[in-house]
Order: C-alpha cells, then sequence, then structure tokens
C-alpha cells in the first residue's frame, strides 16, 4: 500500500534531485574539504556554492551560514552563544508554544538562575506582541520566537518582534524550521540576527541543520575543537548532507509559489470537506496567518491517537501533534495555551501537506474520516447517542 503522507511537518521526503545531487559526495568525492589537495579542493568549492544556495534562499550572506546537526542544535547554540557572550545578562524571552528543542532548553536554563519569560498567544494562537514588548529589559539577553508554529502552521509577526528587540539593543534569535521553503524570507532587510532551520523539513535529509548568524553578531561556539565554519564549530562537515541541503534550498525557492498557490488548495479543500462531513470538529489557529501547508482540526470527544490508528489501517499518514512530543497523555502545550477545550485538544489531528500530495490523497482522507470519526465518538464516554458531547468537568494538568 502506498502511503498517503500528510505529517511533513515531521518530516519531508527526500527531493529525488537532492539524492542526484548528493550521492556523487558519498562515493566519488569523498575527500575532505579542509584538506590541501585538488581532491579536497575540489569538494571545498561544491560545498561553498551550496552554502550560497542557501543564503540565497534566506536572502542572507555565505558566510553568515553556520552548519549545523539540525533545528535543536541551532537553538540551542544560538541561546547559549547569546548568554556566553553576554555573561551580565539573566533574561531570556520566548513563547508558550515554542518546540521543545528552545522550551525544553529554558526550563533548563532555569534551573540554573536565568529567568525566563514565557509570552502568551490568544484562542487563535496569536502572539501577544504589548506583552511580549513590555518583557524586554534591559537585563534581556536574548529573545528566541519561532517564525511558524509546527503544531497549527500560525505565523507569528518576527520582523515587527525584532525591531522591537533591535530597539532595545537585544539579540533576537527565530526557529524558522517550519517557515523556510514555505514562506519568503528577507534576512537583509530586517533585525533578526540568529534563525535556525532543519534539512529534513525541506526535502533534504535528516542530520544536517544551519543556523544564520548575522554579519557582526558575537557568537560563542557551541562545538569546540578544529576551524572549521570560520571557528564557529568544530568538526569535520556533513558534505553530503550539505550539498543535499544547498540543492533543497534551490528547489524550495523555485517551488514555493506552488507551495503557497496548489498546496494551500489541497489544504483548504481538505480542511472544508471535513468539517462539512463531521460535527463538532473545528481548525485551531489563525486561518489568515499561518503557513499553507498545515491544518490542525479537532474533532470533539475522540483522541486523537485512537484516530491516527485507524488512519494508519488505510495508509494514511498524519500526526497529533509535534513529532518530539508524541506517546504523552498530556494535550499539546500549543493548544493548551490557546486554550482549546479539554475534549476538543485531545482529539487534534495535524495534516501537513507537501508538494507531493495531490488531489488523490485528499480524496481518500475525505472519503475515509468521516466513518473513522463516527465509529469512535460511538465508543466514546463523552459523545451521546444524539450526537452531542456529553457536559462534564474536566481537568488538565
Amino acid at each position: 500500500m502506498k502511503p498517503i503522507y500528510l505529517d511533513n511537518n515531521a518530516t519531508t521526503k527526500v527531493a529525488p534531485e537532492v539524492i542526484e545531487a548528493m550521492l556523487p559526495f558519498l562515493h566519488e568525492h569523498y575527500g575532505n574539504p579542509s584538506s590541501m589537495h585538488s581532491f579536497g579542493g575540489n569538494v571545498a568549492r561544491h560545498l561553498r556554492a551550496a552554502r550560497a544556495a542557501i543564503a540565497a534562499l534566506l536572502g542572507a550572506q555565505p558566510e553568515e551560514i553556520l552548519f549545523t546537526s539540525c533545528g535543536t542544535e541551532s537553538d540551542n547554540a544560538a541561546i547559549r552563544s547569546a548568554l556566553e557572550t553576554q555573561p551580565d545578562k539573566r533574561h531570556i524571552v520566548t513563547s508558550r508554544v515554542e518546540h521543545p528543542a528552545v522550551k525544553a532548553l529554558a526550563a533548563n536554563l532555569k534551573k540554573h538562575g536565568y529567568r525566563v519569560t514565557e509570552i502568551p498567544v490568544d484562542k487563535f494562537g496569536r502572539l501577544d506582541l504589548d506583552r511580549y514588548e513590555a518583557s524586554l529589559t534591559p537585563d534581556t539577553a536574548i529573545v528566541s520566537l519561532m517564525w511558524a508554529n509546527n503544531e497549527t502552521g500560525v505565523v507569528f509577526p518576527i520582523e515587527r518582534a525584532a525591531a522591537l528587540a533591535k530597539a532595545q539593543g537585544i539579540l533576537f534569535h527565530t526557529d524558522a524550521v517550519q517557515a523556510v521553503g514555505k514562506v519568503p524570507i528577507d534576512l537583509s532587510r530586517g533585525a533578526v540576527d540568529m534563525l535556525s532551520l532543519s534539512g529534513h523539513k525541506l526535502h533534504a535529509p535528516k542530520g544536517i541543520g544551519v543556523l544564520y548568524v548575522r554579519k557582526g553578531t558575537r557568537f560563542a561556539p557551541f562545538l569546540i575543537g578544529g576551524h572549521q565554519e570560520l571557528g564557529r564549530r568544530g568538526g569535520t562537515e556533513n558534505v553530503p548532507g550539505i550539498i543535499a541541503l544547498g540543492k533543497a534550498s534551490e528547489l524550495a525557492a523555485a517551488k514555493m509559489s506552488d507551495e503557497n498557490e496548489r498546496v494551500k488548495r489541497l489544504r483548504d479543500r481538505l480542511e472544508r470537506g471535513l468539517l462539512e462531513q463531521i460535527p463538532n470538529a473545528q481548525i485551531n489557529g489563525d486561518v489568515d496567518s499561518r503557513l499553507p501547508n498545515t491544518s490542525n482540526i479537532s474533532f470533539e470527544s475522540v483522541e486523537g491517537e485512537a484516530i491516527l490508528l485507524r488512519l494508519n489501517e488505510y495508509g494514511i499518514c498524519a500526526s497529533s501533534g509535534s513529532a518530539c512530543t508524541s506517546g504523552s497523555l498530556q494535550p499539546s502545550h500549543v493548544l493548551r495555551a490557546m486554550g482549546v477545550p479539554f475534549t476538543m485538544a485531545h482529539g487534534s489531528i495535524r495534516f501537513s501537506l507537501s508538494v507531493y500530495n495531490s488531489d488523490q490523497d485528499i480524496d481518500l482522507v475525505l472519503e475515509k474520516m468521516p466513518s473513522v470519526i463516527e465509529n469512535l465518538r460511538a465508543l466514546s464516554p463523552f459523545w451521546t447517542t444524539d450526537g452531542a458531547a456529553c457536559s462534564g468537568t474536566y481537568s488538565v494538568q
């Protein structure tokens, strides 16, 4: 059975063109780019070309691109660098809906005496900019806000938030792992100091990421070793991964219009069909400001995990939230921050599409999903026979 893959915010298919580009660097061009001989020098030349392609996608300069292993490393490197280069500052500003790569790090830093302010969001997942601006102080070392939410797709006003931080001389980092390749980004025009991305979210393989560091920003290496990455990250470069990410960046730039038109149309057709056929369902997040590929829908009085198991029987791959938090019995921290009711939050499903999805994929979901929800609700103690949710009080710890 060919899978209907609608979990692209968790990871993406490696594009065929990306595989073709990287394969020679696994068996033919295997030299170390730091070597003095021409065999390694040829690899270094391709590495520079890939760095330039990634910079072009971001509106950055090649020397501002620092290669890492993933988005989590990039997030950690950015925040820890800001704290190390400003040891007199002990305050971090972030939001309540960040990815665990930022949220868990902030919790860890609190144990070491740092103050952390988590800015709330409203019921649509939109950042409270007034609370954000009021939270900035002379003691703030760094702001770290995601460009787009991995669960709901809601896009934050990053340019505005970065400008407010810059006005007070505060470093600004954004986790743009979900946004890169889906929405236009031009770092040359804004006030973002550091930005994280991950290759496997835009059709490159796992194990390669980037941290953009604006020219002139003080930076303390997270990994100390050799001279690689201008001394900012020691360790021999993951050349095949870098080549792959360079090619994926070229493809992302070329296909962004498709992402924002055809993929968005597929997502909207999926949402419209599900809401028309299934009662007591709702879209979570700001429908006017979100990624073109992401839909987070709640179905009252059913368990998200049970929905996923039933969909899996038909070869349909989706998610109940972040891949980094799957397996937890607690509702999504993102939906809790938005105030989504308990019986809705537990029945939340994230569909995340890509340029490789088709109308036929959506047809199958619209065919199977109504009966999946109907059958699960028939088994639910929180759903009455007349098709209404039972009343009651539910607590979320």
